[in-house]
């Protein structure tokens, strides 16, 4: 019976030996070009600010937490832009470190997410923070995309 469930588990794992896996060069957005609702972002921007929302320590500063990190949680507002314009970005534990201003940094993977109806860029655990060297362009801060208000329409048919 045990060789039958075993049969069942190898047709459905493929052999994965001596595939190739090409990774795909990365599409970079401008920042004016982000719609909320959208994800899989790649931004190379300058780090205009960064404001601390939270820092909160845990009370439960043993070495016994459940998960890694859970002793202390940050979280930072930052604008970010680029030569199109500006957005603020939600940094979170590790990533406020990052965001320093007068930085440069290429985002990988990010999301905008929706907080009372403006956009925000973050950066989940599949996605990427790097500096950089600094960038040449000059950010346009008349565009802050944050500002813009969104309001859900629901259509019926």
């Amino acid at each position: 019976m045990s060789t039958a469930i075993e049969a069942e588990i190898d047709i459905k794992q493929p052999e994965q030996v001596g595939r190739v896996v090409t990774k795909r060069k990365p599409v970079f957005v401008k920042v004016g070009d982000l719609k909320p609702g959208t994800n899989g972002h790649t931004l190379a921007v300058k780090v205009l600010s960064a404001t601390t929302v939270l820092d909160k320590k845990s009370r439960y500063t043993s070495s016994y937490t459940s998960r890694p990190g859970a002793a202390h949680t940050r979280i930072s507002e930052c604008l970010i832009g680029d030569e199109t314009g500006t957005v603020l970005f939600t940094a979170r534990n590790d990533q406020v470190d990052l965001m320093k201003p007068e930085t440069t940094v290429i985002i990988r993977n990010a999301k905008i997410d929706m907080f009372k109806g403006s956009m925000r860029l973050a950066v989940d655990k599949w996605g990427r923070i790097e500096v950089t060297e600094p960038a040449s362009f000059t950010v346009k801060e008349d565009n802050n995309l944050s500002l813009i208000e969104y309001e859900l329409v629901n259509v019926e048919e």
